[in-house]
């Protein structure tokens, strides 16, 4: 009788063991198989949810069959706690072994934003709120140019706060370099003025071959003491930093009383109207050598005419408004 027992408790044990042994194997296959998304799928892993939650979020995106499959294999493979938040992207072949690899390294998407060049400050600000991917609200306390145009990556849910940061640190340490390598013997007393400067040249042309001879003509209405009389600087005190005027520039315009305004005020503008690229302060601190005081655009190019003379400017102003 126990022998039978015996007997009937080991077959038991060998079948629980056989049966194991089956379904840990189909268990890895069922791990490492292959299979195809017809399209690819973003998910977002708040922090501090679970697995379960991580199984169905999965599941409800089409990125894995089953959330119980999910679960068995995280805890068959001890990764309850090694899940990490983010925003993931999964498409084309892959497998279960594949997606937990993604959610365990933190493989998430990077997101980038860009701020243009030649952007004011209220501008920049709109970019960075419109974007859906940031969170927060904007509370930095910035000043106009104070942040450099670029390209930032991110991940979803950084503040945009973080972004501005960024920017602004990125503008301290470019602005410093380049103030530091800067043409010698120019009218320029601070960093703070080679980014004013930076900024009109930035609104002036969209030419960059011809960014630093336009700095040169301010450079040598600086040195001469002559009036800047650019007109970006007139928009900017018109809109009061928009610099989105929606009309032409008119006759008052050029007598608005603003310490903004080169045609009224000698010297630079107190600060900023932009945001200027890397490109522009290089031009602004290595100027070309010319003997130019004045530019016009061509209006056939995009680029300007540059003149020595009142009399050849006001020859290239008639070109201009002849027949472009």
């Amino acid at each position: 009788m126990l022998k039978k027992l015996f007997n009937s408790l080991l077959s038991l044990a060998f079948l629980a063991i056989v049966v194991g042994v089956i379904f840990f194997v189909a268990m890895q296959k069922k791990y490492t198989h292959i299979y195809h998304l017809s399209s690819s799928q973003e998910v977002m892993i708040e922090r501090g949810v679970g697995g379960n939650r991580v199984a169905q979020l999965l599941a409800e995106r089409g990125i894995i069959d089953s959330p119980l499959w999910f679960r068995l294999f995280t805890w068959r493979y001890h990764m309850q706690d090694s899940l990490k938040a983010g925003e993931y992207s999964f498409g084309g072949s892959l497998s279960y072994q594949q997606v937990f690899e993604k959610l365990i390294s933190g493989d998430v998407i990077i997101r980038s934003l860009t701020i243009p060049e030649g952007k004011a400050l209220a501008e920049i600000r709109q970019i960075v709120a419109d974007n859906p991917y940031l969170s927060g609200d904007i509370t930095l306390a910035l000043k106009e140019g104070e942040v450099l145009p670029e390209t930032y990556h991110f991940t979803r849910g950084e503040s945009r706060n973080s972004i501005l940061e960024k920017a602004r640190q990125a503008m301290k340490k470019t602005l410093a370099e380049v103030y530091g390598a800067r043409q010698n013997n120019l009218p320029l007393k601070s960093a703070d003025e080679l980014l004013i400067l930076a900024s009109i040249v930035e609104k002036e042309t969209g030419v960059a071959a011809e960014r630093a001879k336009v700095a040169s003509v301010f450079i040598n209405r600086l040195n001469l003491g002559m009036k800047l009389q650019t007109d970006p600087t007139v928009i900017y005190a018109v809109t009061q930093g928009k610099m989105n005027l929606n009309r032409p520039i008119y006759k008052r315009d050029l007598a608005y009383d603003s310490p903004y305004n080169t045609y009224v005020y000698s010297g630079l503008p107190p600060a900023p109207i932009c945001s200027p690229g890397k490109a522009a302060i290089l031009a602004a601190a290595h100027p070309e050598k010319t003997p130019y005081l004045y530019f016009v655009a061509d209006g056939v190019t995009g680029g300007h005419r540059f003149a020595k003379t009142l009399k050849e400017h006001n020859a290239n102003v008639a070109h201009y408004r002849k027949g472009k």
